[in-house]
């Protein structure tokens, strides 16, 4: 097994043995007074907890320029290379090229 494998089963455990042993009834004040159980109100936050942290902790997406324009990224010494290296080809490299 592998360790998020292990790691899973750990956190479920844990958390069924957190929701059992607290069952018994509470009063919340939620724009008036509620009476819910204690395994109600921890099993709402567990779960609203694993979706915001799944919506905070995957990877965002890349955004794509509109346009790409090689010309803003090369240098000045990128064009001196280009030039240069064109200038020493031989005249058999040039029919080839073409």
């Amino acid at each position: 097994m592998t360790f998020k494998t292990i790691f899973i089963i750990v956190v479920t455990v844990l958390v069924t043995i957190i929701l059992m042993n607290n069952t018994d009834e509470v009063s919340f004040w939620i724009f008036g007074d509620v009476r819910l159980s204690k395994l109600a109100v921890l099993g709402v936050m567990f779960g609203l907890g694993l979706i915001i942290g799944f919506i905070a902790g995957r990877p965002r997406k890349k955004i794509q320029p509109d346009s790409f324009n090689s010309e803003e990224l090369l240098q000045d010494k990128d064009h001196d290379y280009i030039r240069n290296d064109a200038d020493q080809l031989s005249d058999e490299d040039r029919d080839y090229i073409r």
